[in-house]
C-alpha cells in the first residue's frame, strides 16, 4: 500500500496557514472524492483509504511528525519508498511545487523529524512553493504561520494529489 502523508498542525487556529499546505491539499482531495477522515488513534492520524492509496494527516504538531509516520508505516506493514510526504517549503517560489526522493530536509524541521524516526531520508516529497516575504529581516516561522490570502489559498488548493509515485 502507498501512503500519502500531508503536512501540517492540527487545530483550527492553523487550518489556512501556509505551514498546513499538506493538510489543505489532502482535505480539498477528499472533497472532491467525497470521502471522509476517520481518526485513527493507533497511529494519532486523520485516514482515509482510497484505491490503493492511504491518505495520512498526522494529529501531531508538525515538528514532530515523525512519530505519526513512522507509526503509520509499522501499522500499516509500508517501506518508506511507499511513502510521499506533501509539505510546504520556504525555498521554493510561490507556485512552484517539485517532487523529489531522498533529499535532505533543507531545514524543514516536520521532514527532518520524519527522517530521523525512520531512519531514512528514501521517500519522496511533494514541495510546495510558500516562498519567502519581500522584507529581509522576516521570521521564518512567523511566515509559514501566516494565513494563505484567498488567491494562494485557490492555488494550493488547485494542486493535484500524485496518487502514483
Amino acid at each position: 500500500m502507498k501512503i500519502i502523508a500531508g503536512l501540517g498542525n492540527p487545530g483550527r487556529q492553523y487550518e489556512l496557514t501556509k505551514h498546513n499546505a499538506g493538510f489543505i491539499i489532502l482535505d480539498n482531495f477528499i472533497l472532491q472524492k467525497s470521502l471522509v477522515w476517520e481518526f485513527n488513534s493507533k497511529v494519532n492520524a486523520a485516514i482515509c483509504k482510497f484505491e490503493n492509496v492511504l491518505l495520512v494527516k498526522p494529529q501531531t504538531f508538525m515538528n514532530n511528525s515523525g512519530t505519526c509516520i513512522s507509526n503509520v508505516l509499522s501499522y500499516f506493514n509500508t517501506q518508506p519508498n511507499q511513502l510521499l510526504v506533501i509539505h510546504d517549503d520556504v525555498d521554493l517560489e510561490f507556485e512552484k511545487v517539485k517532487k523529489t526522493r531522498g533529499s535532505s530536509s533543507a531545514g524543514h524541521h516536520g521532514v527532518e523529524d520524519i527522517i530521523q524516526k525512520l531512519g531514512t531520508n528514501d521517500f519522496w516529497r511533494l514541495r510546495i512553493g510558500v516562498g519567502r516575504p519581500q522584507a529581509n529581516n522576516f521570521d521564518v516561522e512567523e511566515w509559514v504561520l501566516s494565513q494563505f490570502f484567498a488567491k494562494e489559498l485557490e492555488f494550493i488548493q488547485s494542486i493535484e494529489v500524485p496518487l502514483n509515485f
